[in-house]
């Protein structure tokens, strides 16, 4: 009976955990900025509307190094909100939905709302004291990825992951049956330029 309980206590403690650090990796990723745009770019929303809207041949795409660094960033937005859809409280929820309906209608996204509501979570639940209300904050934005594509240390970007080719990544081509790929966009995987 004793090793029941302990065991259904010890479960619990590791849900806590892994909600707890989940809720942390999306605060990082929606609120890791200061400075800069603080807004998430719903640009590959507008690409494919005016792809559709211009039959495909008309001007091409921009597909420069800020248009991609903006697609990573609402990538890894995109995850951080399906996370906290998945783990958030209610309030999370509410202002995570919100969000990924601005960015499926095509509008810029600040996320600073999401952001300081998260913050008082997470240091409520992790027994820290809430920040002085006589500091003001500058507002937060999503983190911006690295030169590496936003890949973690570990991912290979010491072997080349950054292009696409190392460490078993292939870029964007490894699986696209010889789509041609530019080697000097760095595509993360699964999207194709």
């Amino acid at each position: 009976m004793m090793l029941t309980l302990q065991q259904r206590r010890e479960r619990l403690n590791r849900q806590i955990n892994e909600r707890i650090r989940t809720l942390i990796a999306a605060y990082k990723t929606l609120g890791g900025s200061f400075t800069g745009d603080l807004s998430v770019s719903p640009i590959h929303l507008k690409e494919i509307k005016y792809r559709e809207g211009n039959g495909q041949d008309t001007a091409p795409l921009e597909l420069s190094g800020s248009s991609e660094r903006a697609r990573r960033i609402r990538d890894s937005v995109e995850g951080a909100l399906s996370d906290i859809i998945l783990l958030g409280t209610e309030e999370h929820v509410r202002l995570a939905v919100r969000a990924a309906s601005e960015l499926v209608q095509g509008r810029n996204v600040h996320t600073h709302d999401l952001v300081v509501s998260l913050r008082n979570f997470i240091r409520k639940a992790l027994d820290i004291e809430r920040i002085p209300s006589d500091l003001e904050l500058p507002r937060q934005g999503p983190s911006r990825p690295s030169a590496s594509g936003g890949r973690d240390k570990g991912d290979g970007g010491r072997d080349g992951g950054a292009k696409g080719g190392g460490a078993g990544g292939m870029g964007a081509g490894g699986m696209g049956g010889g789509i041609p790929v530019d080697n000097d966009t760095d595509t993360p995987p699964g999207h194709h330029v």
